[in-house]
């Protein structure tokens, strides 16, 4: 078995961290991460002399959040920190350069409303650009400076009249009745009940930092732009002369819960012609579009399979004038997140999971040759503009921070310095990845994190993760929710095995544990936790939780009744109990219906194949259940049903209930509450 090194950088600055701790350290806890700062949208100047991005501030005592923009010249040699851009109370996010780069656009719902703002670089007062009867959702300004592109929820009637959407939401918020009849699905996602309306795409013109009225630019499309419920501004883009506009969009009507077919659409920014439909070729998912600087080349990202959403994301060329497509990443074995087009038009850029990390990678345009370009640790949003990168990056020692560096990765250097003061006196749990001979001996890989206070030839207590998705990855980076480490800071050392399904690895690993969730990621699992015990004398596997959210939950279900002899308690975060049931109670149907092989009337085996209610006679495990009443993806009755089987054998058990939280606990006195509950209940088992 192989350990992956630490990079140097970051070996140096983790130095310490397997060492023995200094007298006046600890360890990472929960308030420590709801209190911090947090880094992201960084974007660049044309010219990429200026940096600017925003930095989330949360106050605990008063649970009040606040953002702002900030921003930093990156020609001058000096130490100056970042500059804050936009005054207090702002709240603005979503920065965007104006083409001159000059000023910066940003959304801010200072006037009560979601709308954008206009602040200049140079200082002055911001200007408010929009002033709709409607949120703003997301905005692109065009490359020639002279229009907007605008989102706005609104209902299919009302679509070109802002105020007539208004107007039904207030007569609907003065009707006496409660009632709601529906005809189709869906009828809710995510957490959000269903009222009717579609986020559609508008532009409209821009003079003297006003903008005018909105033009409805996808008429006649019955979908949501951007999608729901974590679409954004890279739904669509822009062409080079600003004439016209490229979205992706999943025409909605009777199958929307069931389809992944989302194609590319163009229209002209007038809204004079109807959108035409480019990719109407290819019935799975076609997304995040981006032109060519010359405009005749339109780049985006492709599945294959319908139905499938962890499909392998392919960067594909399509030439504009007859329609031509081209796969430029045929070749390589991993999943593409975005395109970005560098300015000479040569270069691609997009990042992906790999092994555990998620690196920013380089694509020739023509060739299709793939380089990484900045690798350690996971890399989260980036720009790039005239030969210079600005992105942030995690680890699973280091919240995001900004950095910037050539277009080909050399000479990075970190901008901000958030967080550091907050974090000076923590000592992180060390860190390295590990791999073992898994399902039928193909290697698969984990992490292990040690306690904050590690000492040679000590052993300790195991929180042993398991990640959702399924199709997902626990890796080398940051996570605001299911962070190893909390656990470290506790004292606890922390496992983590990423089994078959998970990305990063190939697209046939991932694929391997659709219709077989029990099988290879139990037996990985299992062999995953044998190796690292093996390997890592200081983890006491007689003292030892498994935990899990989603999937991961679902997980926990199932090795309560199949797996349940090495663990002294389980935590179940909203996790699948009844495969059956959820394939009729869940949103998006795609999801059960690929990963068991149809429908549950179709396929009733598949789902009874690998269904945890089966095996409830054989769960004695302490559980500890927890589960948001507005999760629809894994609704309330999963949980219900899971702690009401705990109950009724007699099994020690706790319900953690969120009447206000979705799939995630996203609140943080709420976030604070589950941590501190979770902790409870490991200390209750296993002790520290």
């Amino acid at each position: 078995m192989s350990v992956r090194p630490l990079p140097l950088a970051l070996a140096a600055a983790c130095a310490g961290l397997f060492s023995m701790s200094q007298a006046d350290a600890r360890g990472f806890e929960v308030r420590d991460l709801v209190e911090l700062d947090r880094v992201s949208g960084p974007a660049l100047s044309p010219d990429g002399g200026t940096v600017v991005f925003q930095v989330r501030e949360y106050d605990y005592e008063a649970d009040e959040a606040s953002t702002g923009l900030r921003v930093r010249n990156l020609r001058t040699r000096d130490l100056a920190p970042p500059r804050p851009l936009t005054p207090a109370g702002m709240d603005a996010h979503d920065a965007a350069f104006a083409p001159d780069g000059r000023s910066v656009y940003f959304l801010s719902s200072k006037s009560e409303s979601s709308q954008v703002w206009m602040q200049p670089l140079d200082g002055g007062e911001p200007v408010q650009v929009t002033d709709y009867p409607l949120d703003v959702g997301t905005f692109k300004v065009s490359p020639d400076g002279r229009r907007l592109a605008l989102t706005f929820d609104v209902f299919p009637a009302c679509q070109a009249d802002l105020a007539c959407t208004q107007k039904k939401l207030d007569d609907e918020e003065a009707r006496t009745a409660t009632g709601v009849v529906y005809d189709q699905l869906f009828v809710r996602h995510w957490d959000t009940w269903n009222d009717g309306r579609r986020s559609q795409l508008f532009t409209a013109p821009l003079s003297d930092g006003k903008a005018g009225a909105p033009v409805l630019v996808s008429r006649g499309i019955d979908g949501d732009i951007p999608s729901k419920p974590f679409g954004g501004a890279d739904d669509y883009a822009w062409a080079p002369d600003g004439a016209s506009l490229a979205f992706s969009v999943r025409i909605a009507g009777r199958s929307e819960p069931w389809s992944t077919n989302f194609d590319i659409f163009t229209a002209p920014a007038d809204g004079s012609v109807a959108p035409r439909n480019r990719t109407e070729a290819n019935r799975a998912w076609d997304a995040a579009p981006a032109f060519s600087p010359d405009g005749g080349t339109l780049y985006y990202t492709a599945m294959e399979r319908p139905g499938f959403e962890a499909d392998r994301m392919v960067v594909m060329a399509m030439d504009l004038a007859n329609g031509r497509t081209r796969a430029i990443t045929a070749d390589w074995d991993r999943s593409a997140g975005g395109v970005t087009v560098a300015d000479d038009g040569r270069t691609l850029y997009t990042t992906a999971d790999d092994v555990g990390t998620h690196p920013l990678f380089a694509i020739d345009a023509e060739s299709g040759a793939v380089t990484p370009v900045i690798g350690d640790g996971s890399v989260g949003e980036f720009d790039v503009a005239a030969g210079t990168l600005a992105y942030t990056r995690t680890t699973l020692a280091s919240p995001a921070r900004l950095f910037v560096a050539q277009a080909d990765g050399g000479g990075e250097r970190r901008i901000d310095a958030t967080n550091d003061d907050r974090l000076a006196a923590v000592d992180f749990g060390g860190y390295e990845q590990f791999e073992f001979a898994g399902w039928n001996g193909e290697t698969v890989h984990g992490y292990v994190v040690k306690p904050w206070n590690y000492r040679e030839g000590e052993r300790y207590p195991v929180a042993f993760l398991i990640h959702g998705g399924p199709q997902g990855s626990f890796g080398d980076g940051w996570s605001y929710r299911w962070n190893p480490q909390t656990y470290a800071g506790q004292g606890y050392a922390v496992v983590m095995i990423d089994f078959h399904g998970s990305t990063g690895y190939g697209q046939a690993f991932t694929d391997s544990i659709s219709q077989d969730w029990g099988g290879k990621p139990l037996e990985d699992l299992q062999k995953g936790w044998a190796a690292a015990q093996e390997k890592y004398a200081f983890l006491d596997g007689e003292r030892a939780c498994a935990l899990g959210a989603s999937y991961g939950g679902y997980m926990i279900n199932w090795i309560a009744g199949n797996w349940n002899a090495p663990w002294q308690c389980l935590v179940n975060h909203d996790g699948v109990f009844d495969t059956r049931s959820m394939g009729y109670v869940t949103e998006e149907l795609w999801f059960t219906e690929w990963e068991n092989g149809g429908t549950p009337y179709e396929a009733p085996e598949n789902y009874e194949r690998f269904n945890p209610v089966a095996h409830v006679a054989d769960w004695r495990v302490p559980m500890l259940v927890v589960q948001g009443e507005k999760d629809f993806r894994v609704p309330v009755d999963q949980g219900l049903s899971a702690f009401t089987a705990l109950q009724r054998k007699g099994i020690e058990s706790k319900l953690l209930y969120f009447p206000d939280e979705n799939h995630w606990v996203l609140k943080p006195h709420n976030s604070v509450l589950w941590h501190d509950t979770v902790n409870a209940w490991l200390k209750q088992h296993i002790g520290q």
